[in-house]
């Protein structure tokens, strides 16, 4: 079963929601059969790295309150994160624009480094005060990550993934994602935010049962239909969790509103 995670690594409750869902994922039986896609999604696609401005500046300018309010804010997120075992440095945090970022990410998922790649983007930004607008940090973030510093680099100067990270931005779009984290199951379901491991165990439990349901009806069609079983088992119809068996040629996801 595919689980897709619509992200960004400027996001704080990314991170959150990141080890939120792995903490769901360790108590989920059928873990082995997941797989975990990540897809881009720039909460800011215009944003610019200004030396000097504070993540504090930043949120207090966007949302027009006063700056310790920010300030306040940003704790009370890092004590979130600090649940989990993270240590947010609001102070050091170097803010800017994430594109390279998700279009190196699709290199590395090709690569089978997609997760660890995605952990090191994360703990650097939010952590190590690193800058993912700068594409030498980037490259060393790939080798940190196993992968080859001076493929990365080449992979960044190229322009390779942009029409890959585009993509999945406009997949976003029409899925009718507004904010994220947002996760799609099996392209059935969607969740929508860093929510407590527990409604993630919840989603997964679900959709598996359904997806289960399913393929045990389509069994017993073939079998009633006279299926070629003369092997001793049934061929199962692959099922639609690749999006490619919806009715209207697109799945629906709910609105992270809830409307």
């Amino acid at each position: 079963m595919k689980v897709e995670i619509w992200s960004d690594y400027a996001c704080p409750f990314c991170y959150i929601g990141k080890k939120r869902f792995e903490l769901a994922l360790q108590s989920f039986p059928h873990r082995d059969k997941i797989e975990v896609v990540y897809r881009s999604f720039e909460l800011d696609p215009n944003a610019k790295h200004v030396p000097g401005t504070s993540i504090h500046e930043l949120l207090s300018r966007k949302y027009g309150f006063p700056l310790e309010q920010a300030k306040a804010s940003n704790a009370n997120v890092g004590s979130q994160a600090a649940e989990l075992g993270l240590t947010f440095d609001f102070d050091a945090m170097k803010t800017g624009n994430t594109f390279d970022a998700h279009r190196l990410m699709h290199w590395a998922s090709e690569q089978g480094k997609g997760n660890a790649l995605s952990e090191g983007l994360f703990r650097a930004y939010f952590e190590q005060g690193r800058l993912l607008e700068d594409r030498q940090t980037l490259a060393e973030l790939a080798a940190e990550a196993g992968l080859d510093a001076a493929e990365a680099a080449e992979v960044l100067a190229s322009g390779r993934y942009e029409a890959e990270t585009r993509r999945d931005e406009q997949e976003g779009s029409e899925l009718g994602i507004q904010g994220v984290p947002f996760y799609v199951l099996d392209r059935k379901y969607g969740v929508s935010g860093a929510q407590p491991p527990s409604v993630f165990l919840q989603a997964l439990e679900q959709a598996w049962s359904e997806r289960a349901a399913a393929a045990a009806d389509s069994v017993q069609a073939g079998a009633a239909a006279g299926g070629d079983c003369g092997d001793g088992a049934c061929a199962v119809p692959a099922a639609a969790s690749d999006g490619d068996a919806c009715e209207d040629g697109s799945c629906a996801v709910p609105d992270p509103s809830g409307k």
